[in-house]
């Protein structure tokens, strides 16, 4: 029989320990320091008291503790002396069935990643779904990370060790996510659409309007129908929107209450990651699944709305699925073309869509009949994966300036030319490009970056005359965002007057912050107490969904962990079961919350 939280918490030192054996490889220290902070509210607080015990205990046991582990389809699994635990991951990977050329790879890059690292390499095989990985993903993986910095590998690898021992304590407890499972399936199920010329690479890619994007919105509906949603529609830009009735406790429905609005965007980049908005759509829909089977109705209404476009991939339309709620469609992208000269108005129509002001106009909400709007979304960054917490409150989403910049010199031969008679472009824009770097780090939460730096026909032995080059400057506030941006034109005025450089910047984008509603955070932080884990405030860096709905009322966001050091936009976007499923909770403890309030 399963032990229980109850009964850990309740048990004497030596038996709670006992428990927790075979947790983490051959380091029963980290239980007794974790059992030191009983009770545990819940298993996520265990995990992350056990996670904080190796956090605090310094480099050496934690190199100890990676030197437990043994190696992968190694002389252990061979000679049969792995751990009980060890041996069944690595025998439901299928490690124990590789071929002969497989067992050779595995066998070099053993060999090659403990040279370099000097410790085993060390990875969760069962994986995010915890079903396991295939040989060949496990595969891919050893050789991608073989390539990492000496301590950015040592770090991937102690995270790799917290999600075996997640996965242990989950069978241990008998505790499977069952949640956060099936919004992983229903989000592999969606990834299963993707754009031509894409798809056949196996790459996600879906634009607005092109055929993977409908296929995706037919999916959408389907699931919210098969949820229990009251009604499930497409509007007039594409958006799918499901609404879940409000009503007295119980099964009946009413019409007329105020609605919480929620979701994010179904569209991606290109060659994206398969939870960057989607996850924000399909929390929510497994909110509406339990409230349904459990015939239950609150004061609220929720509605759920997957937004047709955020990322302005087809066309530069950004955030046209979320604006079209506030009134902020532009009639001018009805005649943008795509790369193949079909225009917008041309693609909705081919959507069935009326491809007209009127109908797109009729979409815009009275900001009176919604409480506001919350967002679940991947946090597209390492905050969280790096302080083992797997849900963040965000505080604000970042305001932003683009700047389209060139600096000009004078080209000149390389070899005769001095270098205090010099006016080199290029030379200059890497000065700016340091102290970009430096004055945005003196902040702590601004962010600044300069993406693309081009030399317009450069050559060798030609010092540049010209540099292009763009500026994305970015902060949680308005002030904070205009005074680095001061700061940084100011320095870049100030190394051209130096250089005998000219320079010019034309603004491209301006995004005001959007600070979170202070009542819906402490909503979430209300949510992420109840499992017993601390609550992280941090800033949104990237642009969401909610900034435009912040306009009209108010907006707050969950971040949840992201694997792989948070990567984002790219295929090695992913996160757990375990963490979908506590976004969830914590979703269900908001609604909760609305639910109780007067």
């Amino acid at each position: 029989m399963a032990p229980t939280l109850e009964h850990l918490n309740a048990a004497p030192a030596e038996e709670a320990a006992r428990l927790l054996e075979g947790v983490y490889e051959h380091s029963p220290w980290i239980a007794q320091a974790a059992l030191a902070v009983r009770p545990f509210r819940s298993l996520a607080h265990l995990k992350h008291a056990m996670a904080q015990a190796v956090e605090g205990a310094g480099p050496e046991p934690q190199l100890a503790l990676l030197r437990a582990h043994p190696e992968l389809a190694g002389k252990a699994m061979v000679s049969k002396t792995l751990t009980a635990e060890s041996s069944h991951e690595q025998g439901r990977a299928g490690l124990a069935d590789c071929t002969p050329g497989e067992f050779a790879t595995i066998q070099r890059l053993n060999a090659d990643y403990n040279a370099k690292f000097g410790f085993p390499f060390i990875l969760a095989v069962r994986g995010p779904r915890g079903a396991g990985l295939t040989r060949a993903e496990i595969i891919g993986t050893f050789e991608r990370r073989l390539g990492n910095p000496v301590d950015v590998e040592r770090a991937e690898a102690l995270r790799n060790v917290h999600r075996i021992a997640e996965i242990r304590l989950n069978d241990k407890f008998g505790a499977a996510p069952v949640q956060g499972e099936q919004v992983w399936d229903q989000l592999e199920q969606l990834a299963q659409f993707s754009d031509p010329g894409f798809k056949e690479q196996g790459q996600l890619t879906v634009t607005y309007l092109t055929d993977a994007h409908r296929s995706a919105a037919a999916r959408i509906v389907q699931d919210m129908k098969e949820a229990g949603f009251d009604e499930v529609s497409i509007d007039a830009v594409g958006n799918v929107v499901g609404v879940y009735r409000a009503g007295s406790p119980g099964p009946g429905a009413r019409t007329g209450a105020q609605r919480l609005l929620t979701g994010s965007h179904y569209d991606t980049v290109r060659n994206g990651g398969k939870y960057d908005g989607r996850l924000g759509i399909y929390v929510p829909i497994a909110c509406v699944r339990q409230l349904a089977r459990e015939q239950r109705r609150l004061p609220c209404a929720i509605e759920v709305v997957a937004f047709a476009e955020e990322e302005g991939q087809r066309y530069k339309a950004t955030f046209l699925g979320s604006g079209a709620l506030i009134g902020a469609f532009d009639p001018a992208w009805l005649d943008q073309a795509d790369a193949d000269g079909i225009t917008m108005r041309e693609a909705m129509r081919n959507a069935g869509l009326p491809a007209t002001l009127e109908a797109i106009a009729a979409l815009r909400r009275d900001p009176a009949l919604y409480l506001g709007f919350v967002e679940v979304h991947i946090e597209q960054g390492p905050v969280l994966n790096e302080m083992n917490l797997p849900l963040g409150v965000v505080t604000s989403i970042n305001g932003g300036v683009r700047y389209l910049c060139e600096v000009a010199g004078m080209a000149s031969h390389a070899g005769t030319t001095p270098m205090d008679r010099r006016r080199d472009a290029a030379v200059g824009v890497a000065e700016l490009a340091l102290y970009v770097e430096e004055r945005a780090a003196r902040d702590g939460d601004s962010v600044g970056t300069i993406g693309i730096l081009n030399v317009p026909g450069g050559s060798t032995n030609v010092i540049p005359g010209r540099c292009q080059f763009t500026l994305d400057l970015r902060a949680p506030n308005d002030p904070q965002r205009d005074a680095l941006v001061a700061d940084v034109l100011a320095r870049l005025e100030a190394i051209c007057e130096r250089r005998g450089l000219q320079f010019s910047c034309e603004q491209t984008m301006r995004a005001a912050a959007a600070p979170c509603a202070a009542q819906w955070q402490s909503r979430w932080e209300r949510a992420i107490q109840s499992l017993g884990l601390p609550v992280h405030h941090m800033p949104s860096g990237a642009g969401h969904d909610a900034m435009k709905l912040h306009e009209v009322m108010p907006q707050a966001m969950l971040f949840v962990r992201g694997q792989n050091a948070g990567i984002s936009h790219n295929p090695l976007e992913s996160t757990t079961a375990d963490d979908i499923g506590l976004a969830v909770h914590a979703m269900r403890h908001l609604l909760e919350q609305l639910a109780n309030e007067p």
